[in-house]
């Protein structure tokens, strides 16, 4: 299968961004959850990513960018490794709880580019695995707190195993399914996107 045009792939990608952004909603408003007012901060979750399409579109807003705003995002992701390698040495548990470069005074500098998981998490949620299995996950602290008003059976849940197939399509379909079988598969913080640069595909 031919690989598709980075302009076709991105506007695919921001189709499916609105169809998540269309789920969440709902679910979020079925439970009764907002984010105004939480003492929490999503933004220090530690979250790594592993598409090289949702890395070339973030890319592709940091672009946008300055070039003064764009070396101020990348000092702050230097700032988060440094964190980061520090909190690994120790051996602590749990999460780091950096803050993710992109947040300014509480909102994402690249909100329309930023991550799935960062669109998805908060609400609970579940996916279903290739073997059969069911993974559910819980959702924030005030999801835990709200689904208490609810019976075990009608709990709002975010199924995100339709999401995860077509992001998957749009990365082949991007990559190439040869040059996908050959690349290295990712696992990396968006700290470490910044850092890299565009993926090198020989699509830019």
């Amino acid at each position: 299968m031919k690989k598709v045009l980075p302009v076709v792939a991105f506007r695919r990608l921001e189709a499916l961004y609105d169809d998540m952004r269309s789920a969440y909603d709902k679910i979020s408003g079925e439970l009764g959850l907002t984010c105004s007012g939480c003492p929490d901060n999503c933004c220090t979750s530690f979250f790594q990513h592993h598409t090289y399409i949702e890395w070339a579109y973030l890319w592709r807003g940091l672009s946008s960018l300055s070039q003064e705003r764009q070396d101020l995002l990348k000092i702050r992701a230097k700032e988060y490794m440094e964190g980061l390698r520090f909190w690994v040495a120790g051996g602590q548990q749990g999460s780091p709880g950096l803050m993710c470069p992109l947040n300014e005074n509480g909102l994402c500098a690249l909100y329309g580019h930023r991550m799935m998981i960062c669109r998805l998490h908060g609400v609970p949620n579940k996916v279903h695995m290739p073997d059969g299995r069911i993974q559910d996950f819980p959702g924030c602290f005030k999801s835990r707190e709200l689904v208490a008003n609810f019976s075990s059976g009608s709990i709002p849940t975010l199924d995100r195993t339709d999401f995860y197939r077509r992001l998957a399509i749009i990365e082949r379909d991007f990559v190439g399914l040869n040059a996908l079988r050959s690349l290295a598969r990712i696992k990396l913080t968006l700290s470490e996107f910044i850092l890299a640069g565009p993926p090198k595909l020989r699509i830019f």
